[in-house]
């Protein structure tokens, strides 16, 4: 009977295991300790920690060694952070889709819920987003460029920073000049009206 106890002990560390590398596959390799936690493998993530197989990049959040460094990564991190409810938005996906200039110093993510990490680096907005609202970029979610055109008309950039993203959306396909306006008719007044006038310089 002892050995069964140990076995079905085997077969749900070894699960827990599939769990948490499936997790991370998901998000380029990263996790956190409260997943490892959550699926019975902290002893085997210690583990890894001394053989190498897994590696510590910042507080609470780990990483299997064996995937690539990725220009992305920084973004995959904090999707893994919040449980893949998070998606990156505003000036940060303006940057990703490749509209404008605006080079963001912060990275600036959406979240229903979570807690937000304790670095100046990351700008949290506390919001619902739809399913319309963002797309997968592999490792994490992005607002779709419609949803950053809108976001940002909300914004306080300047109406010639909002017109460049705008035409630069329009010029490169990323969304038509109808769908935006469509999509601004659920926009306050004031960020109506800024993005009508981007929307007729594009």
């Amino acid at each position: 009977m002892a050995g069964d106890g140990a076995s079905h002990m085997t077969r749900s560390a070894e699960q827990g295991w599939r769990v948490l590398r499936g997790w991370a596959g998901r998000h380029a390799g990263f996790f956190t300790i409260r997943q490892a936690t959550r699926t019975g493998c902290a002893a085997r993530v210690r583990a890894g920690l001394d053989d190498g197989s897994v590696i510590r990049v910042g507080a609470g959040v780990l990483r299997l060694s064996e995937w690539p460094e990725h220009p992305l990564d920084e973004y995959a991190m904090w999707a893994a952070w919040f449980d893949g409810g998070v998606a990156v938005s505003h000036h940060s996906a303006a940057e990703l889709h490749g509209l404008g200039t605006l080079r963001p110093r912060y990275m600036h993510l959406s979240v229903r819920v979570g807690r937000a990490p304790t670095t100046p680096r990351v700008v949290v907005l506390r919001r619902t987003l739809t399913e319309g609202d963002v797309q997968s970029a592999g490792s994490f979610l992005v607002t779709t460029p419609v949803r950053t055109v809108l976001d940002l008309a909300e914004t306080g950039i300047g109406q010639t920073a909002l017109n460049e993203v705008v035409a630069d959306a329009v010029a490169i396909h990323r969304c038509a000049v109808a769908e935006i306006v469509d999509a601004g008719a659920a926009l306050s007044p004031r960020a109506a009206n800024r993005m009508y006038r981007a929307v007729t310089m594009a």
